[in-house]
């Protein structure tokens, strides 16, 4: 059986970067992705925050390629070298129900956004077929409001990585000096959707926003100013992690401004920063600047 052709691929408008190609034509765009699901890994994980992994984990399925293309991406063999095999809309439901039967307490999409007709057929179907775990939109939040309004009713959790608070830091970083202006905006429309996350009697989150800030040396990150933005526009009881994670990857160790990992007083000054705005729903890290928090993805065959 063939499929018809995804209107929305055909003129690709998806995310912010407006390529307009046809991805039916082998046409890439920035993202590199073609008309087909690309997938590197699924698996029950264990390492997102609390409640999300709970005591069963988070079904997680790893997508390859990426929109917005951050030089120091951690996942870097995925995102920008497109390690991953090609998957069919059926086969990424296939995936969906295998994680949900081992008892993951979730099914979370992880850098989703050139994929979004793709998968929000898969949702529809999967739930059709009978699946009930909630769903996470794990995203860089580079993405364009009308597009994620598509998904409204369909995704449950939205995982958000607010990347920047600053144009020059996004421009340096990414290439892509709107990321502030645009994850905005979008981060909104998820709470429009979503609001403030909810837990369930055993603390997994059934529901709502969570906003991931990772920090980044000398501040690129903007991790105060982005504290500040979230209390003044969304309000102090969202749900925030504030990853100390970084390490460098990809092509940071070309950049003086990210060859290297956060210092204590770096990490310190953001916490600060989190009690100071009055953020009491969310996570701190232990400060780890190595790739244990990676997974181990599957190089092409």
């Amino acid at each position: 059986m063939i499929n018809e052709p995804i209107e929305e691929l055909t003129n690709c408008r998806i995310c912010p970067c407006d390529c307009g190609v046809n991805r039916y034509t082998g046409r890439l765009g920035r993202c590199g992705a073609g008309s087909r699901i690309q997938v590197n890994l699924h698996q029950v994980h264990h390492g997102e925050e609390p409640v999300l992994s709970g005591c069963q984990g988070s079904g997680t399925i790893f997508f390859s390629h990426c929109n917005l293309l951050c030089h120091f991406c951690q996942n870097y063999s995925i995102s920008h070298q497109g390690w991953g095999r090609e998957a069919s809309i059926d086969e990424l439901i296939d995936m969906m129900i295998d994680l949900e039967r081992q008892g993951a307490h979730n099914i979370n999409f992880v850098t989703p956004t050139h994929y979004t007709p793709l998968i929000r057929e898969a949702i529809i179907k999967a739930k059709d077929k009978g699946s009930k775990i909630p769903i996470v939109w794990n995203s860089n939040a580079y993405e364009k409001v009308e597009t994620l309004q598509t998904l409204s009713g369909l995704v449950d959790i939205y995982l958000p990585d607010l990347k920047f608070m600053r144009e020059n830091a996004a421009l340096l970083c990414t290439g892509r000096s709107d990321y502030p202006d645009i994850a905005g905006a979008a981060i909104k429309e998820m709470f429009r959707q979503a609001g403030y996350l909810h837990v369930d009697k055993d603390g997994i989150a059934e529901k709502g926003v969570l906003i991931r800030l990772l920090v980044l040396p000398h501040d690129l990150s903007g991790t105060g100013a982005a504290l500040e933005w979230i209390a003044r526009e969304l309000g102090s009881d969202t749900a925030i992690s504030l990853m100390a994670q970084y390490y460098p990857a990809g092509q940071a160790m070309q950049q003086h401004e990210l060859n290297r990992g956060i210092t204590p007083r770096e990490y310190q000054d953001a916490i600060r920063c989190l009690e100071y705005w009055g953020f009491e729903n969310g996570f701190v890290q232990e400060l780890s600047c190595s790739s244990q928090w990676t997974p181990d993805f599957q190089e092409n065959e």
